[in-house]
């Protein structure tokens, strides 16, 4: 049976330190979040797989990791400054605060049922921040919302260090800040949350290709690599488009709650560079942008067959990796009845997401001879560098089962008395329970077996 509440992750995940509530000790923080040992490797593994996908197994694509505070102009020209914002009411009875477009009926509170609603007000997401020794405490500087903004700054840097033809992309994984109103789900929607964003340059005539070439290939990463069922996933366009898209599109995940955002695919058309370029005048610049007086650099690109020099424009995908976690977490997870009265609960995970990657474990506690063989089996997975490999010893083997079942761990290595006689082991399988004998030096390939699977 799978999750029927994101509160079933929940649990999980503060038990087996997965996720914890940020500053805990203090009554903690809305929408923050301390990710523990075994939330930090699942993230960590859905982050390579992205980066494996989006730039290990292309030739088009490089990578950056931008500053998290910028220069304010960057924020002005983007648009963020003046127009990142939401409409913000408060209830006159009990205080409440809420986001205008976020709200159940926009005539009642969602607390307490009050009619008594202020007007709404534009609410700045952005988190200003007041640097420098002689700062008097005015925003002189932003920690940035988005990683696509430094992205698009950067165009210049990276085709200059690194050329290519158009197409090509540059993608980026990192922290973004948003001063959110209400954060909810868990980590769903948070005020510091993580991103994994490609910014695609295009030729304009090839836009439209380009915008559903990159709708299939991340669809079909959420399937193959991720492991979300196709029927749990869906394209929703969007009904209204922003100031800068020509057209844009959700992938939406169908949570216990019902379908919601987990990664956007977006044609910005040429208003990115074109409102980060110096010399706008000298470009056909579709999109409606700012007046640019503060730029030094020329964000264009000049066509080697051509000779034409124009302002690319941008195939945009971005993703939440917390969303992401979160999606993977709660379709792996199961609850499974084995008969007479006992339950397992166990993360499905696909093997090269797993926190752990195997478990070795010594039949009885602080044996001397199980423990050295169980040391030498670890040591020889760990050289393999395929991920976190652990070592219990407990002497409880039931326990430890249940543990690794609810981690998601995909295969325990068992080292028993028969060991010392026959040099075998017991590999038992996560998703099966099948335990299987096999010769020690047969563990590692085994192992990576069932990563590759």
């Amino acid at each position: 049976m799978p999750a029927k509440t994101v509160n079933d992750i929940v649990a999980l995940c503060k038990r087996r330190g997965f996720i914890f509530t940020g500053s805990e000790i203090y009554g903690g923080l809305g929408g923050a979040y301390d990710y523990g040992p075994y939330g930090v490797e699942l993230m960590k593994n859905i982050r390579n797989a992205w980066w494996n996908s989006m730039i290990y197994s292309r030739d088009d694509v490089e990578g950056l990791d931008a500053a998290l505070i910028s220069n304010r102009l960057l924020w002005k020209y983007s648009g963020h400054e003046a127009g990142f914002s939401d409409p913000l009411v408060e209830c006159k009875k009990c205080g409440t605060r809420m986001r205008q477009d976020k709200m159940k009926d926009q005539t009642k509170c969602d607390n307490c049922g009050s009619t008594e609603i202020s007007e709404p007000r534009a609410y700045q997401l952005m988190m200003g921040l007041s640097i420098g020794a002689t700062s008097d405490g005015a925003v002189n500087a932003y920690l940035r919302p988005e990683t696509a903004t430094t992205t698009y700054t950067n165009f210049k840097n990276v085709l200059d260090a690194k050329p290519h033809k158009l197409p090509f992309g540059i993608a980026q994984i990192g922290k973004a800040f948003r001063n959110e109103i209400s954060p909810r789900g868990f980590v769903f929607r948070m005020r510091e949350f993580e991103q994994a964003e490609l910014q695609y340059f295009v030729n304009p005539v090839d836009d439209e290709k380009y915008h559903k070439m990159w709708m299939e290939t991340r669809l079909a990463w959420w399937i193959d690599v991720l492991g979300i069922p196709a029927e749990k996933l869906r394209f929703m366009p969007h009904e209204k488009l922003a100031h800068y898209a020509k057209a844009a599109v959700d992938i939406e995940y169908q949570f216990p709650d019902g379908f919601d955002e987990v990664e956007g695919i977006h044609n910005r058309q040429d208003f990115d560079l074109g409102s980060h370029t110096k010399g706008q005048k000298d470009f056909q610049i579709q999109a409606n942008v700012l007046e640019n007086r503060d730029s030094t650099t020329k964000l264009s690109y000049s066509d080697p067959q051509s000779g034409e020099n124009f302002i690319p424009y941008v195939i945009e995908t971005a993703m939440g990796v917390n969303r992401a976690m979160l999606a993977v977490m709660l379709e792996a997870y199961n609850e499974e009845d084995l008969g007479d009265g006992k339950t397992r609960t166990v993360l499905k995970l696909k093997p090269a997401l797993s926190p752990v990657k195997a478990a070795v474990i010594p039949l009885a506690r602080n044996v001397p001879e199980l423990l050295e063989i169980s040391n030498g089996i670890v040591a020889k997975l760990r050289k393999m560098a395929i991920g976190r490999i652990e070592l219990e010893n407990s002497g409880n083997i039931g326990k430890n089962y249940r543990r690794h079942d609810e981690i998601g761990t995909p295969v325990c290595i068992t080292v028993d008395h028969q060991t010392m006689e026959d040099n075998t082991v017991t590999l038992r399988y996560r998703d099966t329970m099948e335990q299987v004998r096999v010769a020690i030096e047969e563990v590692p390939a085994k192992v990576l077996e069932i990563l590759n699977a």
